[in-house]
Order: structure tokens, then sequence, then C-alpha cells
């Protein structure tokens, strides 16, 4: 194989879907704004107090130009058109245009936790009450984690490698790492990399009631009266995370692509870390979390001291918010206060497997216009005094590094340190 050309990754762009707006522009306003997205479920009835999700608003993919009726009646995956609409918008807002010369060396890659779950439930209920004919020919292609992101190839030339990375709630980081490390090595000049989830199916809200990872709202907690203040990682009363819709891609560019396409560099990809925890299927484990933070740290050739603000994974589960202060009190030993760190999972809940190129769209932003966005709804806990949480509103802050981090079901952990420009 050839030597690899050890080029610098850039983003250039980026695109989103959240509880906050169907565009990154209105996620943005809504983030930064202070507010949190939720609501009491509509898209299904379910019986469970874990109720309260983060859906997307204003969301209408019939109305979207490359939708007609037949588009729309056979791609009932919800996941498939979200994906080549925030794909569209990732590359207007980079200002790429894909043609013959970009095509060929643009890739795609879109994770998600759960895919076509919703695809699935049609055909389970056709196959049940209608009969086994009546299932559509069109349920595979709808289940295939690959085929949003190839639809997206379609509808906007993309001719170059194309998957999805299957990391559960860090699938998102993984895109980022994996379409870095094959333009670093020549692989392709640009990426569009990010994640997607529409999981709002009843069996689905309440499988994660049952596992108790969601909130459930009684009459007597703060979120009965205000659905938006169900998800508050790291506060006192964290009682589990806001389950929530989403699409979030970044686009990633060459070095050398940037310069001659006169390309805005928004952010550089700085380094990456990625383990697996060997332990348990849900629980996380301290060790190998630490052991990609550090990876991160290492190949982005700097030390924790430069790291200037943190995007945590920050669920808002008693367990997860709890493990994670700890490894970053390993990491920072007696430096953790004077760390700003932001969960924006309090404000667009947890979108699985897009949740990590939805913070890291939000986060570059953030950057860029000297800001940490602010983790709502937080009410102190004793437990976290030497955390520097930015509650509620905005917090003015210059800085040249954060770290992103994501972790997933089956023990997966995949950290970001992305770099200012």
């Amino acid at each position: 194989m050839k030597a690899p050309k050890n080029r610098r990754v850039f983003v250039v762009g980026y695109g989103a879907a959240t509880s906050l707006g169907a565009t990154f522009a209105k996620t943005w306003q809504g983030a930064v704004s202070g507010r949190a997205g939720f609501r009491r479920v509509t898209k299904c009835e379910v019986t469970t107090r874990s109720n309260i999700v983060g859906e997307i608003p204003d969301w209408n993919p019939s109305e979207l130009d490359f939708v007609d009726p037949k588009e729309a009646a056979v791609w009932n995956a919800d996941y498939v058109f979200l994906t080549m609409e925030t794909c569209r918008e990732a590359l207007a807002h980079a200002g790429l245009e894909i043609n013959a010369e970009t095509g060929p060396h643009t890739a795609c890659l879109i994770g998600s936790a759960l895919n076509g779950i919703d695809a699935y439930r049609i055909a389970m209920d056709s196959y049940v009450n209608k009969g086994p004919f009546k299932v559509s020919p069109y349920l595979l292609p709808n289940l295939c984690a690959n085929l949003p992101a190839g639809k997206a190839g379609i509808l906007l030339g993309l001719t170059g490698p194309i998957f999805s990375p299957q990391g559960a709630c860090a699938s998102g980081n993984h895109a980022i790492a994996t379409g870095a490390r094959m333009i670093r090595d020549g692989d392709c000049d640009f990426v569009l990399a990010g994640g997607v989830e529409t999981c709002l199916v009843p069996e689905i809200i309440q499988g994660f009631a049952n596992m108790l990872a969601t909130i459930k709202v009684g009459p007597k907690d703060r979120a009965y009266d205000d659905p938006a203040q169900a998800s508050r990682p790291f506060s006192i009363d964290r009682r589990g995370f806001v389950l929530a819709e989403g699409a979030g891609v970044v686009v990633l560019a060459a070095d050398d692509m940037v310069k001659s396409l006169n390309l805005t560099a928004r952010a550089e990809v700085k380094g990456v870390g990625w383990t697996s925890d060997a332990l348990h299927f849900t629980r996380p484990n301290p060790e190998t979390i630490v052991q990609a933070i550090d990876q991160a740290i290492s190949d982005a050739e700097i030390t924790p001291a430069d790291i200037g603000s943190v995007n945590a994974h920050g669920t808002s589960t008693p367990k997860g918010d709890s493990t994670e202060v700890e490894c970053l009190r390993k990491i920072f030993a007696g430096g953790l206060e004077k760390i700003p760190i932001t969960a924006n999972k309090s404000q667009v809940g947890h979108t699985l497997g897009a949740s990590a190129a939805i913070e890291a769209a939000l986060s570059i932003e953030a950057m860029r216009q000297g800001l940490v966005l602010p983790t709502v709804n937080h009410i102190p806990d004793p437990e976290f005094a030497d955390l520097d949480v930015v509650a509620n509103q905005p917090g003015k802050h210059d800085y040249e590094f954060f770290l992103s981090n994501s972790f997933g079901f089956g023990g997966t952990n995949c950290c970001i340190i992305f770099k200012g420009v």
C-alpha cells in the first residue's frame, strides 16, 4: 500500500436537525438562547412515564423537493430522508460543490445505533394484520445501515466510499475519526461524517424505560409541568436521559483542498482516541475511558493543560455522569475546576448514534464565537463541587482546544480533540 500522505484534516461545514430545530441554524439559535427542546411524545402512544422526548419540530420530509409520493411511500424509515437533507445542508454550509472532480473523492460515513427500526415496525404490522405478501419489498433496504449514506450519495453525486460506522451512541465520533484518518492517509479528500437516529417508536421508548435508562416523570418531578427540564446532566436530581431523534453531519476536508477551493476551515480534527471497555454491555469502565481520552491527547500532541473546554457525554444518568467526572478528574488532576464543561444533551436530548456529531458541530461553532454552550436545568450536585458546569446560559470563553467525549452500549468509547483555527 502507498505511504500515508499525513495531511491535516479540517471541519469546513456542518448540518443538523434536533429537537431545537430542523436545521443547524435553528438548532444553534435554540442552544445559544439556553432553551431545551423537549415535550411529551406526539409521534406515537405510550403508557410509560418515560414519555418526555426530543422530537424534531416542523420536520415534514414530504415537503422536500427530492421526495415525491412514491419515494415517501417506499422509504418509510425516517432516517433515510433525514440523512439526505442533513448532508445536503452540511455541503451547502461548507460551500463544497460536488462535481466530476470532487465527487469521486468524497466519502459519506453516517452511523446509527438503531437504523430503520420504524420501517421494521410498519412491516411487522402489515405481516400480522394484512398477510405476508403485504410486507414491503423495500423493507430490507430500509433496514440497511449504509442506505441513508447511499441515498445521500445518489442525491448529491458522492462516489467515494460510503458506509455506516456502528459504535452505538459513539457512532458519530467514530464516523468523524474514521473519516479524518481516511483523509489523512489519502483515501479521499472530503468526508461527510456523522450520525442519524429516528428512534421514537413505542417499543424503543418502552425498552429504554424498562432498563431504567430514561427519566420517568411523576407529579413531583420538576419536569412534570415543564418538560424542558427533564434532561439535567450533572445535576443533583438527574434521573435518566431524554430519548431524542436527530441527525448531525460535519464536512471534513484535507488541508490542500481547503486552500485550493478556498473553503472556510472552522476547526481542525487534532486528536482521536478510541477504546472498548471489555467489562459490561452498558456499565462504563473508567480505566478504558481514561485510556481513550489519553490517546486523543497524545494523538493531538498536546497536554491536558492545553484543553480549554470539555463537551461531555453527559447523559443525565446517575452512574454515567459520575463515571465521566471520575475519569475527567484523573485526566486533569487538580485542574478540572478551571475547565468549562458543557453537556448538549441537556438541550437536545440523547440522539444515540447522532449525538456525537451534533455535539461536535455545536461545540465547534461555540469555539468560533468565543463561547461555551450551557448545560441547562442545572442544580449543583455537591459530589461535583470541582466541576465548572456552564449553567443555563452560554459563557464567554476563549480557547484553542476542546475535548468531545462519546461512549456507547457495548463498551465503545471514542474521544476527539478539536483545535480552533
